[in-house]
Formats: C-alpha cells, sequence, structure tokens
C-alpha cells in the first residue's frame, strides 16, 4: 500500500543517509541559483528600466522647468541691472545664449551616418 501524496509505501522508513541528504541540498542550491540567474537577466533589467522611467521623467520635468524660470529669473535680474529699456537686456541675453549654444553646438559628435 503506497501514500497517494508521497508515492512511497506506508509504514517504510524515509531513507535518512547523510549522503542522500547532501545531494538533495546540492540540488536544490543549484536550482535556486539557476532561478536567481534567470530573474537577475530578465526581471533585473526590467526593474532597472521602470525605475529609470518613473524616477527619471519627473526629475526631467523638474529641471526643465528650472531651467526655464532660472532663464526668465536672469533676464529679469538683467532688465533692472541694465539701463535703458527692456530690448537691451533682451539683447544681452541672447548673446549669451548665442554663445552658449554656439559652443554646444561645436562640441557635438556626428552620427555614424554623416560623414564630417
Amino acid at each position: 500500500m503506497s501514500s497517494k501524496r508521497t508515492g512511497r509505501r506506508v509504514g517504510v522508513p524515509m531513507d535518512t543517509d547523510s549522503e542522500t541528504h547532501d545531494a538533495v541540498e546540492a540540488g536544490v542550491a543549484r536550482f535556486v541559483d539557476a532561478v536567481e540567474a534567470v530573474r537577475s537577466r530578465t526581471t533585473g533589467q526590467l526593474l532597472v528600466a521602470a525605475r529609470a522611467i518613473v524616477y527619471g521623467l519627473p526629475i526631467a520635468a523638474a529641471a526643465a522647468g528650472v531651467i526655464v524660470l532660472g532663464a526668465i529669473a536672469a533676464v529679469r535680474a538683467l532688465d533692472i541691472a541694465v539701463p535703458g529699456e527692456v530690448w537691451s537686456a533682451h539683447l544681452i541675453a541672447s548673446g549669451v545664449f548665442g554663445v552658449a549654444g554656439a559652443w554646444t553646438w561645436s562640441k557635438r559628435r556626428p552620427s555614424e551616418g554623416r560623414k564630417p
């Protein structure tokens, strides 16, 4: 007579041999390592991508707002500091932004498809 759950015969003691126990532990450890390796290659990369999106988008939006508000504050402060009409502050600010844009444009790398 055998048990339906375990498949072993009722009344027969289980093998308690230490070698069998060590082999089972080694097999379980190997299986756990394999599952963790697969998980780290698949789920780990998805978690990193999801965190980058979840945290990156609000940070990028906040940074863009800070840059825009900083530019507005700089032009307003320049308008107060420079005597004359507001156009003179705008002229100075556009010169500064133009020089900054030309400098960053000169630092770009050409794409692979285009020849310099």
